[in-house]
């Protein structure tokens, strides 16, 4: 920043200076998602200033009540004191079961639906026993951009993974892109999230069966982060067993674990609870390579009884009673989940506007030859900044989001911002902060 524009900063320049020293960081631009969050709370604490917090990705929105009151009912019945079955009490498997009937048109038994201590865990599991399926299969691959975590469970396991930023590879360049990868005989596994975070492009159904028909060729597992389901609000998915729905892999393969959030589209993020779905054809599987570390060699038996157990022994007993509420009331129709999230798409609309009305532009703009959704993220850029420099100019604005280099994207020019911690109260302020920081770079 020029030292001329120093004083002129909606937010004291000593004072966030100071505190990124304090902090340690070598470069904000490069800070994870919660370093960014814990300096953001320093500088609010001190200064009073409330910034337009863009870096996290936590719902906005109170948790829906049919949750809330279902938890509440099972804790004064006592379920606190009770061990729940690692793989799940039978009311919300059975839940989960004709959930993904009614809103994705697959069938997947009620034993192959398992609650997870959030889809956070349900990676973890997935990775560690899908490592373990053949000892030539060691690595997973990374569809990009996306959740800069599940590399890093990656680092924490000690295991082997790639990746490629999907941008460039859409439509029909995405088949000879997977194959190049998919005929090295290394990869177990692909992982990608639908809607993508951090970009907001969604795979179209051509690009799903792309991906099935080469996950049939080579055996692949196709891992499906299904974190901001339905929320591609340029389509109704929130009528049970009624189309469109939700696009998925698992119309086109048989080798498919999905992972459903109930963080988002629920808003339950504080209870840490999410699905872990496998296909009937893979949860009974038998698979040799997992004698070595289960005592069974049928995949569903060594993820539940082996990996989770050893992880978790389960996910809380209260939570399940909620979560199974709210499927329920989804499955029968009286509850509209995705009514309740939209707000989220309508601020993006509004926000991505005040940013490229002050010189940004938006970085991941199309999916395939239509424009990108309004969601829960959207990505954008600044000319003659780099994604890192960007964010450590932002922050003295008053704003707040990551950078995309640690998502795996290969335009690092750009930042990744989230809707949902932004009141449209704050719409005014950021108008303004965005106006001022194109005056000071104009």
């Amino acid at each position: 920043m020029k030292e001329i524009f120093r004083h002129d900063t909606p937010v004291n320049y000593e004072v966030v200076t100071r505190k990124v020293k304090e902090m340690g960081l070598a470069s904000v631009g490069k800070a994870s998602i919660r370093e960014i969050k814990r300096l953001v709370d320093n500088i609010e604490r001190e200064t009073g200033d409330r910034f337009v917090r863009m870096e996290m990705g936590i719902p906005g929105m109170a948790p829906s009540e049919i949750g809330t009151n279902a938890e509440i009912e099972a804790l004064r019945k006592g379920v606190a004191a009770i061990y729940p079955d690692i793989d799940g009490t039978p009311e919300l498997k059975n839940e989960i079961s004709k959930f993904v009937k009614n809103f994705l048109d697959i069938e997947v038994k009620p034993e192959a639906c398992i609650p997870t201590v959030g889809s956070m865990q349900g990676s973890f599991a997935a990775f560690l026993t899908l490592s373990r399926m053949s000892p030539e299969r060691d690595t997973t691959l990374f569809i990009d951009p996306g959740f800069p975590v599940h590399k890093q469970q990656h680092r924490v396991l000690g295991q082997k993974f790639e990746s490629f930023d999907v941008y460039d590879y859409r439509g029909d360049k995405l088949r000879d892109k997977l194959e190049s990868y998919f005929s090295k005989g290394n990869i177990h596994s692909v992982l990608y999230s639908n809607p993508n975070n951090p970009s907001w492009i969604c795979f179209t159904d051509e690009e799903l069966k792309t991906i099935g028909e080469l996950a049939n060729k080579y055996n692949v597992v196709i891992c499906e982060d299904l974190a901001y389901f339905g929320m591609d609000f340029r389509k109704d998915y929130s009528r049970p067993g009624v189309p469109p729905y939700q696009p998925t892999v698992a119309k086109y393969t048989n080798n498919y674990i999905l992972f459903i959030s109930s963080s988002k589209v629920f808003s339950y993020a504080g209870q840490r609870i999410g699905m872990m779905v496998i296909s009937n054809d893979l949860f009974g599987r038998k698979v040799e390579g997992l004698r070595k570390y289960y005592n069974v060699d049928i995949f569903g038996r060594a993820m539940i009884f082996g990996t989770v157990y050893a992880l978790s022994s389960g996910t809380a007993h209260s939570a399940q009673y909620a979560l199974a509420a709210m499927l329920k009331a989804a499955n029968d129709g009286s509850f509209n989940f995705i009514d309740e999230v939209k707000i989220y798409g309508e601020k993006a609309h509004a926000m991505k506007k005040m940013f490229t009305d002050n010189g940004f532009h938006i970085v991941y703009d199309t999916d395939v030859d239509k424009p990108i959704a309004d969601g829960f993220y959207f990505t954008i850029a600044y000319p003659g900044y780099s994604g890192e420099q960007l964010i450590e100019e932002l922050i003295y604005y008053g704003i707040s989001a990551i950078s995309l280099a640690i998502t795996g994207s290969e335009h690092l020019e750009g930042l990744r911002a989230c809707v949902s911690l932004v009141h449209p109260d704050q719409f005014p302020a950021l108008e303004a902060r965005l106006k001022k920081f194109h005056e000071h770079n104009s």
